[in-house]
């Protein structure tokens, strides 16, 4: 049986930190060209293309540009451009693009299609020399190294700080830009926090919900889909707003809810919701410390509302793989999957 120490997943996460200071060190100079070009365009909207854990990432993207910027972003379905090969109007708009390979053909056509209808089009990528990339007006390498293990963890974390870096340089703000600087830090201790609780809840489990609310919501999406991928359990996220309106109607005694806060507007509605649920029944963790009924998780904030869910999410990462294991699962190499996944 393989051990905690043995999966190239964990070692992956141990290395995250490491992987966002090579970013932030070797990653300055395009993101400020790009943040200068993103400037100047000065768009009215901006479009995003991506799939799997780079769509949570794009999910990020959006609601940080909207609550940061004033911009509103929206999903392209890819298929538009691969499958019907249409076009959209896209003139003055900036789309984003988001890729840990740059190789899917539906991404690389949809970000060529939105160029050539007028876009300015951005590429976050860990493949510089990908197809992504030749398509895309400015690129933004993600520095983070090989990543071996399927389940991508790195590429997602940078793919994030990408995200918010490029934001906060657009907007000039320099309490987020000082957070960004000092989140290899912060995910060293992330990475460490004791998250072990849920994995012993989840262990004669088959079903669990997730739940988050703004920037946090795209976190909640990510921890959802690594539960399915790495531990073949059936996972939902909700945003807090959602989940009552009838998905609560399945949460019987013990049923799993892990929540996601960031110490912003939204905790204390989602914690209100996480509340209710545990006293319903659910057996309820939440990244609180001010719920009532729902069980605290050990948090490590950030320094801003913006950067806490890049937190969550490395904690997490370290939690799902250790319950991976327990379940007798190698997270490294789930069934029916593989590194690079190219859709049409």
């Amino acid at each position: 049986m393989m051990t905690q120490s043995d999966t190239k997943m964990r070692q992956e996460i141990l290395e995250i930190p490491a992987a966002v200071d090579r970013l932030l060190t070797h990653g300055a100079g395009d993101m400020q060209h790009t943040a200068r070009a993103l400037r100047d365009r000065n768009p009215g909207f901006m479009l995003t293309v991506a799939r799997g854990s780079s769509d949570h990432a794009a999910t990020y993207f959006k609601y940080c540009s909207e609550l940061l910027l004033g911009i509103p972003v929206a999903s392209i379905g890819p298929s538009v451009a691969s499958v019907y090969h249409r076009n959209i109007r896209l003139g003055g708009s900036v789309c984003l693009s988001v890729s840990q390979s740059g190789k899917s053909p539906d991404i690389v056509e949809m970000a060529r299609s939105a160029r050539s209808s007028g876009a300015l089009t951005l590429a976050l990528t860990n493949n510089a020399d990908s197809d992504l990339a030749r398509v895309s007006d400015h690129v933004l390498g993600l520095h983070a190294g090989p990543e071996l293990s399927v389940a991508a963890t790195k590429t997602f974390v940078t793919s994030v700080v990408s995200a918010i870096w490029l934001l906060a340089e657009v907007k000039g703000d320099e309490a987020l830009l000082t957070a960004i600087r000092d989140l290899p830090a912060v995910l060293e201790r992330a990475a460490h926090a004791d998250w072990d609780m849920p994995g012993i809840v989840l262990a004669d489990r088959h079903s669990l919900y997730c739940l988050g609310r703004g920037p946090a919501y795209a976190i909640s999406n990510e921890a959802a889909l690594k539960f399915k991928e790495t531990c073949q359990l059936h996972a939902e996220s909700y945003s807090s707003a959602e989940v009552l309106h009838g998905p609560v109607s399945i949460v019987d005694g013990g049923f799993p809810v892990i929540a996601f806060a960031a110490a912003d507007e939204a905790e204390a509605p989602l914690v209100t919701v996480a509340d209710e649920m545990a006293a319903k029944g659910a057996r309820v963790f939440v990244t609180s410390d001010t719920a009532k009924t729902a069980q605290v998780l050990p948090t490590i904030r950030s320094g801003h509302a913006l950067t806490d869910p890049i937190a969550l999410i490395v904690s997490f990462y370290a939690m799902v793989e250790k319950v991976a294991l327990a379940r007798g699962i190698n997270p490294d190499a789930p069934r029916h999957l593989k590194k690079v996944t190219e859709t049409i």
